[in-house]
């Protein structure tokens, strides 16, 4: 498998350096540009299937399958352990920061807010399926911090919590860890059998799915709690997923029938040339003369046959006698009653 080209981890890792800390800033990346906190004020983990949603879709995604498949090395139980390592500092911060999400609800217009959360999903999906088309948008905080200003409604603030978005918070963010633990486990197998790149491309269309519901709510468009993003992303995962295309098992004894050639090709020629021919390279029955020239005491190629006459004088022994007359001797175009024969003139 190549190396993905994933525009968030190729983005990030000019920035950071080892696949570990690469990980831990790509999943650490929502909470810090504002994404999960935009989510958790716009209501979207206020269901089952929108926590199972973000946390694959947002903390987990292509990005992290791609970090995990295509830059980390080690054996398993070493990525298992760094992913645990990183998702111990990220549940309590997805969990500090839902707890939150009660304050900012009361001083923001939350239908225009939500508007913005959806543009930021959207933001990312564009940036995730094409690096050409993310240069030339916003990064997701700018989008959001426009959101809060545009939104901003200071009569309502107030500091409040409530356990609910903390434990859904936590909770999206642990299937997030649970995503990128399931990867790192199944990484020997998933290496050279997953298309990163087509992953990440269903993964952008997955977050597009997700943000239509947030982003066209006044219209009520796609509000349903089918978990259609979910889908999207399983239809994308069994495309990009090739069980054929590891590593080729057995290659050595395709190699080694691949060039030992056809059967009996070559090998009864050269039995037949060595059992032909001396050690010298002349003909065998030779006279050792290896330069195609022939002998003089040799008889001429256009010589007839010598003493056809014994051959038919057997031949006659042969017919008197009740047997059948032998062909030994006949060649084509030879009269088997010429009377050359020296022994016997008269016949």
């Amino acid at each position: 498998m190549s190396v993905s080209r994933h525009p968030v981890a190729l983005r990030l890792e000019r920035r950071v350096g080892s696949a570990t800390k690469l990980l831990a800033t790509v999943m650490v990346l929502p909470l810090v540009d504002g994404i999960f906190p935009a989510l958790v004020v716009a209501g979207v983990l206020g269901t089952a299937t929108g926590i199972v949603e973000t946390g694959i879709l947002i903390f987990g995604g292509s990005a992290t399958a791609a970090v995990i498949l295509a830059e980390m090395d080690g054996d398993r139980k070493q990525m298992v352990t760094s992913v645990l390592v990183i998702g111990a500092v990220i549940i309590p911060l997805a969990a500090l920061e839902a707890a939150f999400a009660p304050t900012f609800r009361g001083f923001l217009n939350l239908p225009v807010f939500e508007r913005f959360a959806g543009l930021v999903i959207l933001t990312i999906a564009a940036k995730t399926a094409s690096s050409e088309i993310g240069e030339y948008l916003p990064s997701p905080g700018v989008i959001i911090a426009l959101g809060l200003v545009a939104s901003f409604e200071p009569a309502g603030f107030a500091i409040e919590t409530s356990p609910e978005y903390v434990v859904n918070g936590a909770a999206a963010a642990g299937v997030g860890v649970a995503f990128a633990l399931a990867i790192a486990m199944l990484s020997p197998h998933l290496r050279g059998r997953v298309d990163i790149d087509r992953f990440r491309f269903g993964s952008a269309v997955a977050l597009g799915v997700l943000a239509l519901p947030i982003l066209l709510g006044p219209f009520d468009v796609m509000q349903t709690d089918a978990p259609i993003a979910l889908a999207v992303l399983a239809v994308t995962t069994l495309f990009a997923y090739d069980p054929n295309a590891g590593p080729a098992v057995g290659s050595g004894s395709d190699s080694d029938s691949s060039d030992s050639g056809p059967p009996d090709s070559g090998g009864d020629a050269d039995r037949v040339d060595g059992a032909s021919a001396d050690e010298d390279g002349s003909p065998a029955g030779g006279d050792g003369s290896a330069d195609g020239e022939l002998d003089p005491t040799d008889p001429p190629l256009d010589a007839p046959p010598t003493a056809p006459g014994r051959i038919v004088d057997d031949d006659v022994a042969v017919l008197a006698n009740g047997g059948e007359p032998s062909t030994a001797g006949d060649d084509e175009g030879t009269d088997p009653f010429a009377d050359d024969d020296s022994r016997a003139p008269w016949l």
